[in-house]
This record gives structure tokens, C-alpha cells and sequence, in this order.
């Protein structure tokens, strides 16, 4: 659970706190946080925040897509710049053509700024100040100065612990305001099959919010995963949060949405800044969402590159999660804060540290290129371990 400010994952949050199962603590700094301030300037390292610098670094901290976005999304923005003075200009038809990828009407879509938007409209919405979210730790959600969560830890092998997700949301059902799903989870990479997610929705009470945010569900190919938009067509009471950010490589543009039945997206809108979205990035979402080839090549490339890189590690004897993203954890078997500064050092910005997984660092997959260096560098930082048996399968 985690703290941000208004781009992916930005909530608002200080005096929130984590109700554990050890009792009250205080609530962890969101990775997005956590990731500036891992890498900010350092004495004698590069900084990230001056574009020379930042030109030169290789980028392997934020799950960025490393290739761009494609010429046909980039010619829909450029054609797009006409409407640049405008407030209500046409949106490049980005309502439809999501409510036609899910199979949906353009009423059960919220369009937001990143997902990071989503989530703070559904936090402001169902986590007034008695209201609670239950959710695994560690995961990438944060919620408001006022809300607690209740934070089930992940297994041993590093996955949900659906049934305990399951156990303390019914126990508290009356103070829950929403069930938090990041499926798959950041920073594990982890999916939660999807006998798993029926299982929730069919387990707990039927008016609780299940919020599934989805960022990374276009680099899954596990079989036993899927995406729940049929349980929005059903009508359950759940919410889907999508991004740009990631596979349609618009991360700097800041488009994401909510697909959810219409009495949800209606308690949603109320919380929606005017002109949320700019009108550039909407022509861009339209026209990535149609472009399925470049999005099975940046899949390819991603698992290609992602399972080789993964592979040398465990030949080297470090634990890595197995995983279904564009970005991986291994073991470090040291506190991460210091790993990043010296990548930073050498030109990588890598580094995020996730309570209590604090000698996991988690990398994204960035080109073939950079990953070479950035093996080439990890050898330069750490030895050769026994070989690491990874707990999860």
C-alpha cells in the first residue's frame, strides 16, 4: 500500500495507516515515491532529473515500454495537435473504441489521467474515513489520508493469499469500502488465476467494490490467467483499471480508464476533474488499442528478453520471482537502496524497494541492448551465488 501524488499511482497520503496483523503502523511510501526518491541526485552519480543526464541513463525502474509508441500512434497524435487550444475537442473516438474492446457500452467507461487518476477517484469515492481497503502486501495501490487498509501478506511463494484475502474482508465487511486487486500484482509480477477471482467475487458480500487494476495484463500468457471484463458485462460490482502507460508506451501522455457497470461509473464521475485528459493522448489511445500487431511484437520481445535475462541470473544463484510482466524481482541478499546507487553509478536507474521485500530488486525489461549492460554490470556489482531455488512456480 503506498503513497503518490497524481501520475500513475499517485494518491494523496500522509497520516494513512496500515491496520496489520501486528496491530497499527504506518503506511509504506508508494513505489512510485519511492522510486524518485531512490533515484535522485547522488554525490558523484548522474542525475536523473537533468535532461542531459537523464538522456544518457538507461531507464530500468519504472516499467516503461523501452520502444515507443509505434508510427501509426504517433501519427494519430501529431494529427491531432489542430485541437491543442481547444477544451471539449473530439476525442479520436478513444470512449468507443474501448467500450467496443471490452464489449461494453461507452457508459460503463471513466477515462482518466493514467490509472493513477482511476484510482484516486475510486479511493475518494468508497474510502470515506471509516471506510476500509483490503489488499496484499506488498502491491501498488495507495489510499487517502484518511482511509486504513488491511494488508494481507503475500504466501511464500510470493502470490495472493486469496483465502485470507477472502477471510478478513467477510469479517469486516461492514467497514470495507473496497477489495484491491493488482492482477498481476506490481512488484511480484505474479498473476491471480482466475478460479481465484471467481472465487472472491462469488465469496464475499455482493455490495462490496472489487477494484482489479489490469496494468500489466497484456504481457500475461499463463493459461490459468484472464481478464475479468465479463464480470463488468455481468454486472458484478467490480472495477477494471487499464493504462497506457505500459505495453502502448505512453507513459509521459497519462491515459488510463475504469470500465465498471453504469452504477459504479456514475458514483465515479462526481470525483472526475474537468478536462482531465489531454486531447492529443485520447487520439493516441484510440489508435493503439487498434494496433494488435505491434502489441504481440512488444510481447514477444519483452518475454524473449525478460526469460533470458532472468534465466542468467538463476544460472548465477540468485532467486528471481517467476513472472508475467515486463519487469522481474531477484534477491539481492542486500537492503536495495544502496544496489541502486550503484547502478546509478554505472549509468542504470534501477532500485525500487518494497516492504518488507527490501532485498528484492525489482528491474523492468528494457531493450536487448540495455539489458546486455545491465547483466554486464550486475556481474561487475554482485558474485556468483549457489545456485537459488526460487519458491515459486
Amino acid at each position: 500500500m503506498k503513497k503518490t501524488d497524481i501520475a500513475r499511482r499517485k494518491f494523496m497520503g500522509k497520516l494513512a495507516v496500515v491496520l496489520s496483523y501486528a496491530g497499527l503502523g504506518p503506511l509504506q511510501l508508494s513505489a512510485q515515491n519511492r522510486a524518485r526518491q531512490g533515484s535522485g541526485a547522488v554525490a558523484g552519480k548522474p542525475d536523473p532529473k537533468k535532461a542531459a543526464d537523464y538522456d544518457k541513463l538507461i531507464k530500468l525502474a519504472n516499467n516503461e515500454n523501452p520502444y515507443g509508441p509505434p508510427e501509426g500512434v504517433m501519427k494519430a497524435m501529431n494529427d491531432a495537435w489542430k485541437y491543442g487550444n481547444r477544451y471539449a475537442a473530439p476525442d479520436g473516438g478513444l470512449i468507443d473504441a474501448i467500450a467496443e474492446h471490452h464489449q461494453v457500452k461507452p457508459e460503463n467507461v471513466l477515462v482518466g489521467c493514467g490509472s493513477s487518476e482511476i484510482l484516486k477517484i475510486v479511493d475518494d469515492a468508497f474510502l470515506p474515513d471509516h471506510k476500509l481497503v483490503v489488499g496484499v502486501d506488498p502491491t501498488y495501490f495507495a489510499t487517502n489520508s484518511k482511509a486504513k487498509a488491511i494488508a494481507v501478506p503475500l504466501t511464500k511463494t510470493y502470490d495472493a493469499n486469496m483465502k485470507e484475502i477472502i477471510r478478513v474482508t467477510k469479517a469486516n465487511a461492514r467497514d470495507v469500502g473496497v477489495v484491491y486487486i493488482c492482477n498481476p500484482n506490481n512488484p511480484t509480477g505474479r498473476i491471480v488465476p482466475k478460479d481465484e477471482i471467481k472465487m472472491l467475487l462469488d465469496s464475499i458480500p455482493g455490495d462490496i467494490p472489487v477494484f482489479i487494476d489490469e496494468a500489466y495484463h497484456h504481457f500475461v500468457d499463463d493459461p490459468n490467467y484472464e481478464p475479468s471484463g465479463k464480470y463488468v458485462i455481468e454486472g458484478r460490482k467490480v472495477i477494471i483499471a487499464r493504462t497506457f502507460s505500459k505495453i502502448a508506451a505512453l507513459a509521459g501522455m497519462r491515459l488510463g480508464y475504469a470500465i465498471a457497470p453504469k452504477e459504479l461509473i456514475d458514483q465515479l464521475k462526481p470525483f472526475v476533474m474537468s478536462y482531465n485528459t489531454n486531447t492529443i493522448v485520447k487520439f493516441g489511445g484510440a489508435a493503439s488499442l487498434k494496433d494488435t500487431a505491434n502489441e504481440a511484437r512488444i510481447k514477444q520481445l519483452n518475454k524473449q528478453i525478460r526469460d533470458r535475462v532472468t534465466s542468467e541470473l538463476k544460472a548465477m544463484g540468485y532467486e528471481v520471482i517467476p513472472s508475467q510482466t515486463n519487469f522481474f524481482m531477484v534477491n539481492v541478499k542486500k537492503d536495495v537502496t544502496p544496489v541502486a546507487e550503484d547502478f546509478l553509478k554505472k549509468g542504470f536507474v534501477v532500485g525500487r524497494k518494497f516492504s518488507p521485500m527490501t532485498e528484492w530488486l525489482r528491474v523492468s525489461v528494457g531493450t536487448d541492448e540495455e539489458m546486455k549492460g545491465f547483466m554486464k554490470t550486475f556481474k561487475e556489482i554482485f558474485p556468483a551465488q549457489p545456485t537459488a531455488q526460487t519458491k515459486a512456480g
